[in-house]
């Protein structure tokens, strides 16, 4: 099978199916199913919300740990959790990066809230199982801690449950 080629203002694409792309050595772009998008969120650590009020975008790392169609992390109060707090409709990007040519991405919109004392005590045991073995040493422990405040403030424990989903890939 030979790729198919089209051109469109300058811009000229090859779409082949991946086994071929293999099979020659080429470099596939390609979307991730609904294994590969979870597979993403299951082994990551790090993503980035996006949240957006009072006219304002606001884009900020997070650790965090993916459970049942949920991404669960903590922070205390400052700007991400007063623009969730507003508008509770939120985007969360998190990727994995070996080089140019090789890496996934995914991107997932859904809702913020606060969980209550309990789910927050289950949130955080989760998140202390998924990140301190990640810790070399005390220096490696997050900001805000895994037990509670930072500066006085108290933590806010949250989860954001995803609604919409969507992955892309390269590989060469």
């Amino acid at each position: 099978m030979l790729p198919q080629s089209s051109h469109r203002r300058g811009v000229r694409r090859i779409v082949v199916c991946p086994d071929v792309a293999a099979r020659y050595g080429w470099r596939v772009i390609g979307a991730l199913d609904r294994k590969g998008i979870e597979e993403v969120l299951r082994t990551e650590v790090v993503g980035r919300i996006g949240c957006h009020a009072g006219g304002r975008t606001y884009v900020v790392p997070v650790t965090y740990v993916y459970e049942d169609g949920a991404v669960y992390a903590h922070s205390t109060v400052g700007r991400k959790v007063e623009m969730m707090r507003v508008s509770p409709h939120v985007c969360f990007e998190v990727d994995q990066f070996l080089n140019l040519a090789n890496w996934r991405s995914v991107i997932a919109w859904g809702v913020y809230e606060e969980l209550d004392e309990s789910e927050a005590a289950r949130a955080m045991g989760l998140l202390a199982a998924r990140l301190l073995p990640l810790v070399a040493d005390e220096r490696g422990v997050p900001s805000v801690g895994l037990l509670g405040e930072r500066d006085g403030r108290p933590a806010v424990v949250y989860r954001i449950r995803l609604e919409e989903t969507t992955g892309r890939y390269e590989e060469n």
